[in-house]
């Protein structure tokens, strides 16, 4: 097994891939507060576009196992790079889309590229970082796509969208351009990195019935589908959410960044305050609290609706980190196959997270609310 790595040096990868992990958010998260524009611009249905926004969470759940055993066998510096650039491609194609399979093509791509940022990371933070660093590591990581959604939710129609001319079409251009930037720049600055790949001749099958096997992780699949459900059906309906509320888009987008800034602190902290032992039990706490903020929320205006918006942000933020340090420390878990067992954990989570806004999408058509589709999160 590779001997972690307790040099600086490993903090200035764990900025790298911090970056791009930021990226990956920006990216991801662009598509909510531009719903509005692409809906009256392509004729698209509200079922259409929850087809859109989950449909990169569904090309992420094939390419994540695959993702996870290329990262086991080659190493991820080039692995990295090609999901970033193919993140890049996917922003920057959409100004191409001129109907709702365009859109709904250029949007999958997105899937392609993604896992080998969020299993990517993981799987370097494992090997370089010993038990005691990988908390702060793993938290300082995950800030990431928490900041890449908070910039593109709080700035993409405040912002973006005059400096493009108000066009959505080269707003995804600007976001692709920042994509491939962060690409090359993670090329040419981790030339030093030292990965180790597997020499395990392991059939890749054989590899995931052994993982499947473990108890623990058969549990942290289950916990990353149902979290993942509600954190993509929410937060890509959020911005319209907020619109049928009577917000202008621009205000829609500022407060539908309030839960990812309030929980940028806490995916700071709590993973690296939180005892190995106590996991389980603040990850069940934050799910009793998500479901009855997200029952205030859909309810709730003003004053009360803004703060339980960061209320969720501090209890929605720790799931993944939690869970991913659960996965690491699991002494069943071999570093050697980090990526493999990230592959599974994020390709399941995101069965979640493609369900979660394609059925929110299909009830508002049915109900003409989002009462519906947020009720049947919280269930």
């Amino acid at each position: 097994m590779h001997r972690p790595d307790r040099r600086p040096y490993p903090w200035g990868i764990l900025f790298l891939l911090w970056l791009l992990y930021m990226i990956f958010g920006m990216v991801a998260r662009s598509i909510a507060p531009l719903v509005s524009p692409i809906l009256a611009d392509l004729a698209m249905t509200y079922s259409q576009m929850g087809i859109v926004l989950g449909s990169w969470q569904l090309t992420y759940i094939l390419a994540a196992l695959f993702a996870g055993t290329i990262l086991d066998r080659w190493g991820v510096r080039k692995s990295i790079l090609a999901g970033a650039m193919i993140i890049g491609l996917s922003a920057g194609l959409r100004y191409f889309a001129d109907s709702f399979i365009v859109l709904l093509l250029t949007v999958s791509l997105f899937g392609v590229g993604g896992p080998m940022i969020s299993i990517g990371g993981p799987k370097t933070i494992s090997e370089r970082f010993d038990t005691q660093s990988r908390g702060s590591a793993v938290g300082i990581y995950t800030t990431g796509p928490w900041i890449g959604g908070l910039l593109a939710l709080s700035l993409t129609n405040s912002l973006i969208m005059p400096l493009m001319g108000n066009s959505w079409r080269l707003t995804f251009v600007c976001y692709g351009l920042v994509a491939l930037f962060a690409a090359l720049l993670w090329w040419f600055r981790s030339g030093d990195i030292q990965s180790s790949s597997s020499t395990s001749q392991m059939p890749i099958n054989d590899i995931f019935r052994a993982l499947i096997n473990i108890r623990t992780v058969r549990i942290l699949l289950a916990m990353s589908l149902f979290s993942f459900a509600i954190a993509h059906g929410f937060s890509n309906w959020l911005p319209k959410i907020l619109e049928t509320k009577g917000m202008t888009s621009s205000a829609a987008g500022l407060a539908a960044a309030i839960p990812l800034a309030a929980g940028i602190p806490a995916v700071l902290l709590i993973p690296r305050w939180v005892p190995p032992r106590m996991r389980g039990q603040v990850i069940a706490g934050c799910a009793l609290m998500t479901i009855v903020n997200l029952m205030v929320v859909i309810n709730a205006s003003g004053p009360l609706l803004l703060c339980f918006l960061g209320i969720m942000g501090i209890f929605n933020s720790p799931f993944m980190p939690l869970m991913l340090l659960i996965l690491m420390d699991s002494p069943e878990v071999d570093a050697e196959y980090m990526g493999s067992a990230g592959g599974m954990f994020f390709g399941v989570a995101e069965i979640g997270g493609f369900s979660g806004p394609l059925i929110m999408g299909i009830l508002v058509d049915i109900t003409g609310t989002f009462f519906a589709g947020v009720m049947f999160l919280v269930s």
